[in-house]
């Protein structure tokens, strides 16, 4: 059991009230998850450049700063609790690798607009630690974890990304997660580890480097994905979530002129503005549902 949320703002003045509107969700979610939590943020592209959301083991921010600057022109590195945020032109590619060449330090993932926090943890403290309700942004996804499919770590937090400003959040299992581990892979497609929903992620990453959009590349994986799911998935342009065909696995929506609101539960919406006039619905199995592009 775990739980997930999302939320997509169309009214751009609750922008600054992201961060305060997700703290609220995920707080309501530590219950079904106590493990460990994570949570994707979607603020104003950066033109011409690129965050790499990483983890790192150490709290030597101005050391890490120094030796990547060898290496990479133009850095901007910002330190929030035991994650990195670094800002630099350099091409995903070629950062990746001189990443590599730094143990201390664990790609979460990257983009134009994304970052990307996940720790060991109550959700309550993970979110505190990170100031989670002091970012803004056009859109967000959060986890909180009971972990079924592998270890307790960061490692094995939600959301998970496999590709540029893409991320994932799941409730449930696949049982065909090893033989898509290794197809995709195949096809290029880095997965570290041996949780279900990083292939899921693959999965998508996939699709969409196909040039499918988020919805096609859903619908496609209610064939190809076996197991019991929700997953809400994000992108620089907008979010989707889809159940599976039997859809045991808990969701509701919550629609109203300013936002869109997905929750394991309704207790993590109440909070939300003008939420008693929202269009209130459970998604139905096998049917995906997007917003944005």
């Amino acid at each position: 059991m775990c739980g997930i949320v999302g939320i997509y703002l169309k009214n751009k003045k609750y922008n600054s009230q992201l961060g305060k509107f997700l703290t609220g969700m995920m707080n309501s979610m530590a219950t079904r998850g106590p493990d460990s939590a994570g949570f994707a943020i979607y603020s104003s592209e950066k033109k011409k450049k690129y965050k790499y959301s990483v983890c790192s083991n150490t709290d030597q921010v101005k050391e890490i700063s120094k030796k990547l600057s060898k290496h990479v022109k133009d850095i901007k590195v910002k330190s929030i609790s035991d994650h990195l945020i670094i800002e630099t032109a350099m091409k995903p590619k070629k950062f990746i690798e001189i990443l590599k060449n730094h143990e201390e330090l664990s790609l979460v993932g990257y983009g134009s607009c994304i970052e990307i926090f996940k720790q060991v943890g109550n959700p309550k403290d993970v979110v505190k630690n990170f100031s989670l309700e002091k970012f803004s942004g056009s859109h967000a996804i959060g986890h909180t974890r009971m972990a079924t499919e592998s270890a307790i770590t960061t490692d094995g937090s939600h959301p998970y990304s496999t590709g540029e400003d893409e991320c994932l959040v799941h409730n449930g299992s696949l049982s065909n997660h090893n033989n898509l581990r290794r197809s995709l892979q195949k096809k290029g497609i880095e997965i570290k580890s041996m949780n279900d929903t990083e292939v899921a992620a693959g999965y998508i990453s996939n699709g969409l480097s196909d040039k499918k959009s988020l919805k096609e590349t859903l619908l496609d994986g209610l064939k190809e994905l076996d197991g019991f799911y929700t997953f809400i998935s994000g992108t620089k342009n907008g979010m989707a979530i889809v159940r599976d065909e039997i859809a045991c696995k808990p969701a509701v929506v919550a629609e109203t002129k300013d936002y869109v609101a997905i929750a394991s539960e309704f207790q993590a919406m109440a909070h939300l503005p003008n939420v008693n006039s929202a269009k209130i619905f459970e998604p139905e199995p096998g049917k995906v549902y997007s917003w944005g592009k």
